[in-house]
């Protein structure tokens, strides 16, 4: 499960479609309506948040937006109710983490799509998260360190 800090637009086609199925079921293991995924450490963020369903569904607002921007027919009525406008901390290693992580995907998946963002040294965050200096977060997988990996 990847709950990506930078913004869905600079994903491609497949990485839109899996973030999407993989918020909704990041949004059913909040709910307490799936046995696996419970203790996944992408949901550490949004478990600690104080609507932490709220902030699912807000991800997944804006994901669904972006689905929309693109003419794709994402289904309106799986989302949920946005109280306010929740914020996440998330911390500045972190989105450097993932967009090169991305870029990697992109290269390999997505040759035009990588042309297109290759240049750009650091993307903009989901509109849930709100970036704050620090290292890649503690809970990344494979990661465990203070400086940004190369």
């Amino acid at each position: 499960m990847r709950l990506w800090t930078l913004h869905p637009k600079y994903l491609d086609p497949q990485g839109l479609v899996a973030l999407w199925r993989e918020a909704l079921l990041a949004r059913a293991v909040l709910r307490g309506r799936t046995k696996g995924y419970r203790h996944h450490p992408q949901l550490e963020r949004f478990k600690s948040h104080a609507a932490a369903r709220s902030a699912m569904n807000a991800y997944l607002a804006a994901v669904h937006a972006e689905a929309g921007r693109r003419g794709y027919a994402f289904d309106a009525r799986k989302l949920g109710p946005v109280r306010g406008r929740p914020r996440i901390p998330a911390q500045s290693g972190q989105l450097a983490h993932e967009w090169r992580h991305l870029l990697r995907k992109l290269r390999a998946r997505n040759p035009a799509i990588y042309r297109r963002w290759r240049g750009l040294a650091l993307p903009d965050c989901h509109p849930v998260f709100r970036i704050v200096p620090g290292p890649v977060e503690g809970w990344e997988r494979g990661w465990r360190g203070t400086a940004i990996p190369a």
